[in-house]
């Protein structure tokens, strides 16, 4: 039997005129955009659809955005299946528990608008960067950041040869710069700050307190967490967990290994871009991966069905 896993998008994947194909053609996924304007109290569906590159970069901005597109795709393929698992990359899981039933759309747009103003107000005030490392392994990277000075760890691990590492600028940049002497090929993010690091404490702090009255419930559907690389534990605290992923690293190789050995036989990424779905189809050759952002690619997973 083939058991169907969703994965949503994750930070970095916007792009001027995401989604508006899936919010001309699919009335579900225009009352995404409806509910996503009424909560944040401006026109997503103009920003999304009419805005640059510069103007959907900033955190707070591209987490509603990016989040509305996963919700927006969710909506156009849930008539025809229904997810055997979730999961997401980074921001990507806070729209795989609103799927899961977690949150409503209503308060799924509450907290990914709190936790985008909560980052973006610790990138502010704590600058740092953040490189993808590829053509490397873990230890090599854990052991070259361990020997840089200054702030810089391992925080992202997408692939067995793809590892994102984050921290202070300067510390970073070294660190980035002896990987790339060494062979790998280091590529310096568009973010404003070190992501999953402990310089997002304090956003960690005010994104707790932000979401603090929001309703919460458990998943309806297994969630593959990015903290653990595994299936969530039911009686997990969700709001904590939450918070302690914003300075936790994501085990991303290791979640979708985890799906993939309970069964999980097609992945379908829900968001802009395909960066989830590449990664999937370089390293785990077993299983199949699509993606749905736009009426082209829904069409297409729909032929497999």
């Amino acid at each position: 039997m083939n058991k169907i896993a969703f994965l949503c998008s994750g930070q970095g994947s916007q792009a001027p005129g995401m989604g508006k194909e899936l919010y001309d053609f699919c009335p579900g996924s225009k009352r995404v955009y409806e509910c996503g304007s009424d909560i944040l109290g401006y026109d997503l569906a103009k920003l999304s659809f009419e805005g640059t590159p510069e103007t959907l970069a900033p955190t707070n901005i591209s987490q509603p955005a990016i989040f509305a597109v996963s919700m927006a795709a969710y909506a156009a393929v849930k008539e025809y299946c229904t997810p055997d698992a979730v999961g997401g990359h980074s921001l990507g899981e806070y729209a795989a528990l609103t799927i899961a039933g977690a949150f409503s759309l209503e308060d799924g747009f509450r907290v990914i608008a709190a936790r985008g103003a909560a980052m973006q107000k610790a990138a502010d005030a704590h600058p740092g960067a953040m490189y993808a490392i590829v053509g490397s392994n873990e230890e090599t990277i854990e052991q070259v950041c361990s020997q840089t000075e200054g702030y810089v760890l391992p925080v992202n691990f997408n692939a067995p040869a793809q590892t994102v590492i984050a921290g202070d600028a300067e510390a970073a940049a070294k660190a980035a710069d002896t990987l790339a002497a060494s062979g790998a090929k280091a590529v310096k993010l568009a973010v404003a700050s070190a992501f999953h690091s402990k310089l997002m404490e304090s956003a960690a702090i005010a994104f707790s307190d932000a979401i603090a009255s929001v309703p919460v419930k458990a998943p309806s559907i297994p969630f593959y967490a990015n903290l653990t690389g595994k299936l969530l534990p039911a009686d997990t605290d969700l709001k904590e967990y939450l918070a302690k992923h914003l300075v936790s690293g994501v085990r991303f190789h290791q979640e979708v290994g985890e799906m993939a050995q309970n069964g999980i036989s097609t992945f379908l990424e829900l968001g802009p871009g395909k960066v989830l779905t590449s990664l999937i189809k370089r390293n785990f050759k077993q299983v199949s991966a699509y993606n749905v952002e736009n009426l082209k690619t829904l069409n297409k997973w729909k032929e497999t069905l």
